[in-house]
């Protein structure tokens, strides 16, 4: 078992080796880890460990995850330059000149440990870093398995394997000793870990908590947008932080998106079957203050029926509350991490929006909306007034948020969720973050400011002299 200082020096010397890459050969690195975690064989083996070994979560969306995710990261670097000159324009005199940024701490969560470190692995190496993961304590050995596979496929290439590392040690010191001494963190995961990143004094992306909601707008293809957000919330037991947790629904198209979500198999709950979820989901912590209870996390639709109490039918994929209590109040309007799906009635588009903010504001603020209409004031609307660094239009949002083929969002597990949610960025985290960039400039042809620059604002506010 490695000291935090022995994996640190590994990786750095391992950093040095491949510090002078050509594009070429980084890009040769990342393919070859991708891989890894890519191809049939080793995906089968990966799902089904991080499922056996953290209970959340299901075999057929892991797999569907990892050749989505990989695929595109992937589908991002190829072609792309991160090595040298990567832009230069002759108009502005600026060159830009990417470096590495050294040796990466990882931090994973067990929601999806092993698409997420095969997705970071291959975009920090493409910048020539070396990374070493901290797993989550309930995911350690499918992760650690994931990263054997790429370290194999290092050796494919002839680079060193230290490239690719993760600590060993449990204790909450050696992570802490490894963020202060890499060079650069990110961290996905719970919040106290990402707190721990931010207040380790090294550079970190960081995420803030998902509370996806998405509304079903009065013009929307409303069979389409219920089969969209059920897949979403459905996908992988919601172990994605963008899996919608509430839904708006305007009154003139309530009824027919509730008998959609019922044609999908999702089971309504009646007021007496949701205040019996209600009490199984969110029950007293140490301190008397209701939390989510773990058993909840990542189950099935009927797995957490069963433990409310609540009849439904086998094949019950989705659990749905509509609610009558205020948006500021609801336990429900919490991220639910789950299956269960709470549903508001919005009289119109302004009501819509106000209950909209309401729910952003108060969980997840700054990381996602989503809207199904084809109105596109309605969809600007969002893009003014909604804080959030998201918002995703007629898609499932599970898939949409981090990059999929029919949008062009950067591929990533990490979404930045901005100042809103204590982050430093609202992008999502991709490889273009794990580069030092040097600008070159040249002496062009000089700029001017004039005083009648203020000509139209004096015309319009007396000068004052």
């Amino acid at each position: 078992m490695k000291s935090v200082s022995e994996l640190l020096e590994a990786a750095q010397s391992a950093q040095q080796q491949i510090a002078s890459y050509s594009q070429e050969q980084i890009d040769e690195v990342c393919l070859s880890i991708g891989w890894e975690v890519f191809n049939d064989r080793n995906v089968d083996i990966l799902a089904r460990m991080a499922v056996e070994e953290t209970g959340y979560g299901n075999y057929e969306s892991k797999v569907t995850k990892h050749r989505r995710k990989i695929g595109g990261v992937l589908h991002d670097i190829i072609g792309a330059r991160s090595v040298g000159c990567i832009e230069s324009n002759p108009e502005t005199g600026i060159s830009k000149y990417a470096k590495p940024v050294g040796v990466v701490c990882a931090v994973l969560p067990a929601t999806n440990p092993t698409a997420t470190c095969g997705g970071k692995a291959i975009s920090i190496l493409k910048g020539r870093n070396a990374v070493i993961f901290k797993p989550s304590s309930r995911a350690r050995r499918c992760t650690e398995e994931c990263i054997r596979m790429m370290r194999q496929g290092l050796k494919r290439v002839g680079a060193p394997v230290d490239l690719l590392q993760y600590i060993e040690l449990p204790e909450r010191e050696a992570a802490q000793e490894l963020m202060r001494r890499c060079d650069l963190i990110v961290a996905t995961g719970s919040g106290h870990l990402v707190q721990a990143a931010y207040s380790s004094g090294t550079p970190a992306f960081g995420v803030g908590a998902g509370n996806a909601v998405a509304i079903i707008a009065e013009d929307a293809d409303v069979p389409d947008a219920a089969e969209k957000i059920f897949s979403s919330k459905t996908f992988d037991n919601a172990t994605s932080c963008s899996s919608e947790n509430a839904v708006i629904i305007l009154d003139s198209v309530y009824a027919q998106s509730m008998e959609a979500f019922r044609k999908l198999g999702t089971h309504v709950c009646s007021p007496a079957e949701a205040a019996k979820l209600k009490e199984y989901m969110w029950q007293p912590g140490k301190k008397g203050k209701p939390s989510l209870n773990g058993d909840v996390i990542a189950k099935s639709a009927t797995i957490i029926a069963k433990g409310a109490g609540i009849h439904v039918a086998p094949d019950a994929g989705m659990l749905l509350v509509e609610s009558d209590t205020p948006p500021a109040l609801d336990q429900f309007a919490e991220e639910k991490i789950s299956p269960v799906l709470v549903a508001y009635r919005a009289k119109e588009m302004d009501d819509a929006v106000n209950i909209l903010k309401i729910l952003t504001g108060r969980v997840g603020p700054g990381h996602s909306c989503g809207i199904h209409t084809f109105k596109k004031d309605y969809i600007e609307r969002l893009g003014r007034e909604i804080n959030t660094s998201r918002v995703t239009v007629r898609q499932p949002m599970a898939a949409a948020n981090g990059g999929h083929p029919f949008n062009r969002m950067p591929s990533t597990a990490t979404l930045g969720c901005g100042t809103w949610g204590g982050n430093i960025t609202t992008e999502n985290i991709h490889w273009k973050h794990f580069l030092n960039i040097t600008w070159v400039n040249e002496p062009v042809a000089p700029w001017s400011f004039e005083e009648n620059a203020w000509d139209d604002f004096f015309r319009k506010y007396p000068r004052a002299l």
